[in-house]
Order: structure tokens, then C-alpha cells, then sequence
């Protein structure tokens, strides 16, 4: 499910007129990050507030690439919606949803695949870069070669207009969108809906080590209900700059995560720019950018991980808030799947 894994985000197309209805979500597969706290769900919170929205705990889709460790998503499903609840998303003004226990989208997305190529699957490439990534070759899941048929059923259920998505998932909208052009032109009516895509101004967050991407999979995040010594830990071994060896050597900005965690967290931005502009020209040390960011990030995840503790102590609500969501989501899917089956002559009773 399209991430994003926001207030600071920019329309890739002029979204519809009208109400404004947004689908987004993760996969269970393991905490949130910081990286999906800029991505998605500081977002969340302020979308929350403008439009309707709907946010997937997408269980079967991460089943796609993890049927031998199905506990992991299994586990993870209530483990993601504390960090949810705990950043302040709303389940009064949110529908949080788990996508496997409304049957109609594994339905609709039936449907969908007689509308879409395994050819023009393959040419997708969000999918071809995540078969890369994985070492499938043509050793390929098919629940994970159409997936791009499975999201199109998820958007379109639940008529979504807003899909919040890196710029890494535009293709998965574009596809989406195909979907639904060809299936309302076989039924000569518009029954579904095309989607916009949201792209943060704030892109991926590179892991601590540097690399590109903050990933559970490399190890290099900080998780949301991270302790304050985790988080101290973790800053330790923020990468900076290579080549800045002595404190009076001018630093280097690009590339520094340091201060790229600090350009997305740090609230006091004229004395971070007056930071960046002294370790520019030289005579600013490493350690104190890192205590800096020390200082911001326990302020931040402080009372994020505080009300998760809280939380936590009653698995019993936080599941039934996730059954409450997930039956008002069904309701709005149903309703979209019987137009579905109808328009192909599918409705005998």
C-alpha cells in the first residue's frame, strides 16, 4: 500500500473537484520509523482534519513477499496501529482498516486482473524495481506481479481521489488509473473513480549509516517507541561528513544526515540555518550538530512513545478499534463492489 509511507505535499495533478477522499496505509511488517513519520504519518494527522480518510493496514499485500514468516505481519498488525494512534492519528476522523477481513477488495482486484497484462505488469517500474531489490527473477510471487491490480482495488473501493505515495510509486497510480478508464469504457458508465497522486516536498529519509533509504531490512532506523538510550545510541552513529577530520575544516552539507534530520525535525530553523552556516565555513564540531539532534529527537519521540506505553497496556481496545474501522470500510467496499458486479451483469439475485 502506498505509503507515506503530507502537510508539507504537493499535488502531482490538479486533484477533483469536490470532496476529497484519501486512501493510504502500510504493510504490518514491522515499527515505524522516523522515516515513515516525514513520509506519511505526520501527514496523516493534518489530512485528518481536511478530508476523509482511509488508512490500510495492507496484511495481505505484505503477504506477497513474506508467506514463510506470516506471523511476522500477523504480529506487527496491532504493533503498527499503536504507532498510528500514538502520533495522533484520530480512529473518529480516520477509518483505520485491516485490509485482509473485507473480502471485496481480494474481489475486486479478481476482476482487475482481466483488465491489465501480465506484459504491462511487468513494465511497470515500481514492480520491476521491487522484483530487483528482492532477487526474484523470474522466480516471481504472482500475488507480488499483480500487485499493482491489488492497490487499483484498494484506491478504487474505496473511490479514492488523494493517494499519498513517494515519487518512487507514481507508476502504481498511473496503472491504477488505466484500470479504472478501462473498465468504466467496457461498461459505458463511470462507476469508478481516478486518483491523484500526493508526493511529499520531504522525500525518503536516508538510513543513519548514510544509505538512501531508511529501511528495517538494513537495520539503519529509529524507531518510533525507541527508548531515549536507543535513540542516544543511534545518533552516535549518525553519518556526517567524511571529510570534515578536524573541527576549524569547513563541512560539508550534501549528504550529511545529520543535518538532513534536523532540516525535517528541528522546529527552530533560524538557528539551524545559523548551525549549517558556521559548519560550512568551519569551527563547528560534529558533536555538537549530533547534540543538537540528540536534543530534538528526544523532545520529539518523548510523548510518541509515551502514549504508545500507554496504549499498549490495552491490546483488547486497540483491536477493537481496528474491528470498528474495518466494518465501516467494508460497508463503503461493498458498496462499490456490488456497482462493480452489477455493470458486468454479475448481479442474478
Amino acid at each position: 500500500m502506498p505509503q507515506t509511507d503530507a502537510a508539507e505535499v504537493s499535488s502531482v495533478a490538479t486533484a477533483p473537484k469536490g470532496p476529497q477522499i484519501i486512501l493510504t496505509g502500510d504493510r504490518p511488517t514491522g515499527p515505524l520509523h522516523l522515516g515513515h513519520f516525514v513520509g506519511s504519518l505526520r501527514n496523516r494527522v493534518e489530512y485528518q482534519h481536511q478530508f476523509k480518510q482511509f488508512i490500510m493496514l495492507a496484511d495481505s499485500q505484505a503477504l506477497t513477499d513474506n508467506m514463510d514468516d506470516t506471523n511476522k505481519v500477523h504480529r506487527n498488525v496491532v504493533e503498527v496501529a499503536l504507532d498510528y494512534l500514538a502520533v495522533g492519528i484520530d480512529p473518529a476522523k480516520s477509518t483505520i482498516l485491516i485490509q485482509s477481513q473485507i473480502p471485496e477488495l481480494a474481489e475486486l482486484t479478481f476482476y482487475y486482473l482481466n483488465m491489465v497484462t501480465v506484459a504491462r505488469l511487468e513494465r511497470n517500474p515500481t514492480v520491476k524495481t521491487e522484483i530487483a531489490l528482492r532477487g526474484f527473477e523470474r522466480d516471481i510471487p504472482a500475488g507480488f506481479l499483480t500487485y499493482p491490480a491489488s492497490q487499483a482495488a484498494d484506491i478504487s473501493a474505496f473511490k479514492a481521489t488523494l493517494v499519498p505515495v513517494g515519487e518512487d510509486q507514481i507508476p502504481m497510480i498511473e496503472q491504477t488509473n488505466e484500470i479504472v478508464r478501462r473498465f468504466n469504457r467496457i461498461v459505458n458508465k463511470d462507476i469508478l473513480v481516478e486518483c491523484k497522486a500526493l508526493v511529499p516536498d520531504i522525500g525518503r529519509l536516508p538510513g543513519i549509516d548514510g544509505k538512501a533509504k531508511m529501511s528495517k531490512s538494513l537495520g539503519n532506523t529509529i524507531n518510533l517507541g525507541a527508548t531515549a538510550a536507543e535513540i542516544t545510541a543511534a545518533v552516535k552513529k549518525v553519518y556526517t561528513d567524511p571529510l570534515h577530520l578536524r573541527v576549524e575544516d569547513p563541512g560539508h552539507l550534501e549528504g550529511n544526515v545529520a543535518f538532513i534530520y534536523l532540516d525535517a525535525f528541528d522546529p527552530e530553523k533560524d538557528k539551524l540555518e545559523e548551525m549549517k552556516a558556521h559548519y560550512v565555513r568551519g569551527g563547528l564540531g560534529d558533536s555538537i550538530v549530533k547534540k543538537r539532534l540528540e536534543v530534538v529527537l528526544q523532545e520529539l519521540l518523548a510523548p510518541i512513545r509515551a502514549r504508545r506505553e500507554a496504549l499498549e497496556k490495552d491490546k483488547g481496545y486497540i483491536m477493537q478499534l481496528l474491528k470498528e474501522g474495518t466494518m465501516h470500510a467494508r460497508e463503503v467496499a461493498a458498496k462499490t463492489a456490488d456497482e462493480v458486479k452489477a455493470a458486468l451483469g454479475l448481479s442474478y439475485f
